[in-house]
């Protein structure tokens, strides 16, 4: 009997230390949303296999739509092509569970794809008093491969309400092309802005998303381009019935509204 107290006592205890360990670890951060990284472009999809700041004739019928699509082209091309990687490396996240790492930090570990090419990334979140500090780390191992390279870096507040990501423009250049901020109130991410910061013409030049509640427009973009060309647009529509409106003084040359229709198509703002 005495034995079997002892194996009992020592059985009891071990668990009581393993729980306790397991305790000390804490939970590991919660990711930021794809979201957070996400403009959505769905409503300017042009049948253009190219994107320019030229104004698309202001006496056709769909100007004011085209022109406003052409403006948000350019930031999808830009986002597209420099966010592939990490947009794709990124989105599968959600999908797997972290390791713990040491003290505070925790790794997401997995593979992901692009077309045929294969790709590994890390992502780690470490858990400081107020905010998360993330690093994602990709590696290629094709033509042209990399290990272990920083390709992502952010921090978000500790109640998940915001946060901001710098993308790094490849691994041949590793100097920040993108920096999003962005914000979340409840379950969804009410803004997304996306600042070229590489040091060339294009630098400061923005791109600000935004879900709105006060008007019949719930969302737009807020446009900035800092070469002057076009330097500044206000985009705004429905998103259930995508008629919206335009403002540009440097291509309608006054500061007044331009609507479209649900079909594209010019007509007079309400």
């Amino acid at each position: 009997m005495k034995k079997l107290l002892q194996s009992c006592l020592v059985i009891i205890l071990s668990c009581g230390l393993f729980t306790s360990c397991k305790k000390d670890k804490g939970d590991p951060p919660a990711l930021p949303p794809y979201e957070s990284m996400m403009i959505d472009f769905s409503n300017f999809t042009s049948q253009k296999k190219s994107f320019d700041l030229s104004a698309p004739g202001k006496g056709t019928e769909t100007s004011t739509w085209q022109f406003a699509a052409n403006v948000a082209g350019i930031w999808n091309t830009l986002i597209s092509y420099y966010g592939e990687v990490p947009l794709a490396a990124y989105e599968p996240a959600i999908d797997f569970n972290p390791g713990y790492v040491s003290e505070n930090l925790w790794e997401w570990a997995y593979d992901f794809t692009i077309g045929q090419n294969a790709f590994k990334s890390k992502l780690q979140g470490k858990i400081s008093t107020n905010s998360v500090e993330w690093k994602m780390y990709i590696t290629y191992q094709g033509t042209g491969g990399y290990t272990d390279f920083l390709w992502v870096e952010g921090t978000s507040k500790a109640d998940g309400s915001g946060g901001q990501w710098i993308f790094k423009e490849s691994p041949q250049s590793a100097v920040p092309i993108f920096q999003i901020d962005w914000t979340k109130s409840g379950d969804q991410v009410t803004s997304v802005k996306y600042t070229y910061v590489k040091d060339d013409t294009n630098k400061d030049s923005y791109i600000n998303y935004i879900l709105q509640t006060t008007s019949n427009f719930d969302v737009g973009y807020n446009i900035h381009f800092a070469d002057g060309t076009y330097s500044d647009s206000d985009i705004e529509w429905n998103i259930a019935t995508r008629d919206g409106r335009l403002k540009c003084y440097d291509y309608l040359l006054d500061e007044s509204w331009y609507c479209w229709d649900t079909n594209k198509i010019n007509k007079l703002c309400d």
